[in-house]
């Protein structure tokens, strides 16, 4: 596919303990599983007790108002001597529920109803009467017992301390409890060496919606997985032999392709405890937890072997020794240490197996990958066009599909896709027809769904100038013309000038008929022909380029290093491997070390050159393949702008009926050394079909 951009896109485009051993999970809940509510129902009962005693303990303490000793006595004291009424501020009218107490007297200014509250008016006081003076009780009983004046009063019980150590300490107590709760949810149990112990989850046989019939595209990859599950079911079978367990089996390949998923099935199927965790749950922040969780995880599987563990994104964990930031990688490499003794360490009668996955095995420590350890390597390729279409069936089977789908056709035209790209394909196409209201997903939403996975989203709000509209439609076709004219191409599927995903303005999907694991060079040379077809036919129509070329130019340019510096398909070089070699540090990336080179300035010189020769040719063919078909391409390009989006049957159309020179079939060429002449053209080699055809 060639896109004319403004700006480069981005690259186009898986534990069970036996029946009636349900032990508790040591390494977290496992999954499905609801956690207890106790530790909330707890904290709302100590939270509900505390507000008990503060709002009781608040009652007992009414706002009071204070009286002096002296000058509530007084005023008891007083009277009128001709009455002999009393006349103080305090009285037998307004001195109720006297109580005296160790160290007060409270009384308050209305009586008490039974079973009905204080009014709202109703006064509070207090006397202090902590160390009273000699005499002063027996002034305060002669004052309140004087005849003809007796106020009731009482003595108060008492105090309980309860009370009062309650609401001093149960605060203190919630803060410890809560403290608990966090403590344990961060660490895993209430102690510090909680934080050695493992993140490994062991998941229940029930809880695991996967197994090997869900597994499509990667038949060799599953093969060997059952091998490993039968010995663990059934390990007389292999150990009569004289064969033992292997140790470990590495999942590797490429993003997408299914290695999470296959380990899934193997927790499916193999009704043993399996354990589930990531390379990354070995990392903390404190030093010597990695090691601790690596030897906690293989001591909870020993106690239940047989059993599994399986690691995902293992280079997180493996990665070769000695290639961390300085001073920064011992605690890595004490983590691998663990791994490379337990993997080592055990005895045959523990069947443990280790299953890991990554996608990046260059960067594994060799001691983790020899014999032994990781016994076995399953590559996890990417699906081949019969792989293709049996994923789609297990992904097609979950929605409604119209019967006219073709998914045979859709394996097809979606080479290189992985199981992650297909299961993103049949989503899409879903989405697209509940888009349009429609019942069913037919073919037309597949194939739109394809282009939005490997181009992006059509953006139709997009405004682009006629003018550009225009260099855009005879930069893609161009692309097409070309690959139509051209022998070993891939045939164009579809031309669109529809803006999609980040910069693409226009774009031509190529689409082979067979898959291939070789390609020839004349192939490559082709390829970099088709990719300079955009940017040439700017220069012939408009006699100068644009930016939208350098995402082309960038793709050609690698294909033609590559053919010199990798394939040997290089004359004056010779048949001589000159890529670089990773020489810089391992942590710095590829990124840092790209320009290092073991080759002499001369020599890279020379490559440089023979690049520049590869693409010169190129463009001396391409320009000769357009020259000579001028009107052809304005044609193509004029219908293109009307109708934004050409298939390949339009395609051949135009180019059956504007073709006015000799038939350009696979396997001729165009002799440069008649540029324009559009009689200059040679047959090497004769073929029937004549499909492709130009003028």
């Amino acid at each position: 596919m060639s896109d004319h951009d403004q700006s480069p896109p981005p690259t186009p485009p898986p534990d069970s303990p036996p029946p009636g051993d349900r032990r508790p999970d040591s390494g977290g809940p496992r999954r499905g599983e609801q956690k207890p509510s106790s530790n909330l129902f707890w904290f709302l009962m100590i939270v509900g007790a505390i507000a008990l005693i503060v709002f009781s303990v608040s009652n007992q303490n009414q706002a009071r108002e204070e009286v002096t000793f002296s000058e509530f006595v007084g005023e008891l004291e007083r009277f009128d001597a001709k009455t002999r009424e009393a006349v103080g501020r305090f009285n037998k009218s307004n001195v109720h529920e006297l109580v005296i107490g160790a160290d007060y007297i409270r009384f308050q200014d209305t009586a008490k109803v039974k079973d009905k509250p204080d009014a709202a008016t109703t006064k509070f006081y207090q006397v202090p009467f902590l160390k009273p003076a000699e005499g002063d009780v027996k002034r305060l009983t002669d004052a309140l017992t004087r005849e003809g004046h007796r106020i009731p009063y009482g003595y108060a019980r008492p105090p309980s301390e309860w009370p009062s150590l309650l609401a001093f300490f149960l605060p203190i107590l919630l803060l410890l409890f809560l403290f608990l709760i966090l403590f344990r949810r961060v660490g895993g149990a209430g102690t510090a060496m909680s934080f050695g112990r493992s993140r490994g989850r062991l998941y229940a046989q029930e809880d695991i919606d996967a197994g090997f019939q869900h597994v499509a595209g990667i038949d060799e990859a599953v093969e060997e997985l059952r091998e490993v599950v039968e010995f663990l079911q059934n390990p007389n079978k292999y150990q009569a032999l004289g064969g033992r367990i292997p140790r470990g089996v590495l999942l590797v390949g490429p993003p997408g392709t299914g290695k999470t998923l296959l380990a899934k099935a193997v927790a499916g199927e193999a009704e043993v405890p399996f354990y589930g965790l990531s390379g990354s749950d070995f990392v903390e922040m404190f030093v010597g937890v990695g090691a601790a969780r690596v030897r906690d995880m293989f001591q909870q599987a020993a106690a239940r072997s047989p059993a599994i563990i399986f690691i995902d994104e293992l280079d997180a964990l493996g990665k070769v020794r000695g290639s961390g930031m300085p001073g920064g990688h011992d605690e890595r490499e004490q983590t691998l240490n663990a791994l490379l003794v337990e993997m080592d360490g055990f005895s045959t009668e523990q069947s443990v197996i280790v299953m890991g996955a990554t996608n990046r095995p260059e960067t594994l420590d060799p001691a983790l990958l020899r014999p032994g350890r990781f016994d076995r390597h399953v590559l996890v390729d990417r699906p081949d066009i019969k792989g293709r279409e049996a994923i789609l069936k297990v992904h097609a089977g979950k929605i409604k599909m119209d019967d006219s789908v073709d998914l045979g056709r859709l394996a097809k035209i979606t080479p290189g896709f992985v199981g992650a790209d297909l299961a993103n394909l049949v989503n899409e196409a879903a989405l697209l027809a509940a888009r349009g209201d429609k019942k069913r997903v037919t073919m037309e939403e597949f194939e739109e769904g394809v282009e939005r996975v490997i181009a992006g989203l059509e953006k139709q709000t997009r405004i682009i100038h006629e003018d550009e509209k225009l260099r855009v439609a005879y930069h893609e076709c161009g692309h097409a013309l070309v690959a139509s004219v051209l022998p070993n191409t891939d045939p164009v599927h579809k031309i669109s000038i529809i803006p999609r995903g980040y910069g693409a303005l226009g774009y031509t999907m190529h689409r082979p008929d067979d898959e291939k694991q070789l390609v020839m060079q004349s192939e490559l040379e082709n390829q970099i022909c088709c990719l300079l077809g955009g940017i040439l036919a700017e220069e012939i129509i408009y006699q100068e380029t644009s930016t939208g070329a350098q995402n082309d130019l960038q793709r050609a340019t690698d294909i033609a290093r590559r053919m010199v510096t990798d394939f040997g398909m290089s004359q004056r070089m010779g048949r001589v491997f000159y890529g670089d070699k990773n020489v810089g540090p391992t942590f710095l990336g590829p990124q840092a070390f790209r320009n290092e080179t073991v080759h002499s300035a001369e020599t890279i010189r020379e490559i440089e050159i023979e690049v520049k020769r590869i693409i010169d040719e190129a463009s001396a063919t391409v320009s000769d393949v357009l020259n000579s078909r001028r009107e052809l391409l304005d044609h193509l390009a004029r219908d293109l702008v009307e109708v934004e989006v050409m298939d390949s049957e339009h395609l051949k159309r135009i180019l059956d009926e504007h073709t006015t020179g000799p038939q350009i079939k696979p396997g001729t060429f165009v002799t440069p050394s008649a540029p324009g002449d559009p009689d200059a053209v040679e047959e090497s080699e004769a073929d029937e079909s004549g499909e492709a055809s130009g003028a």
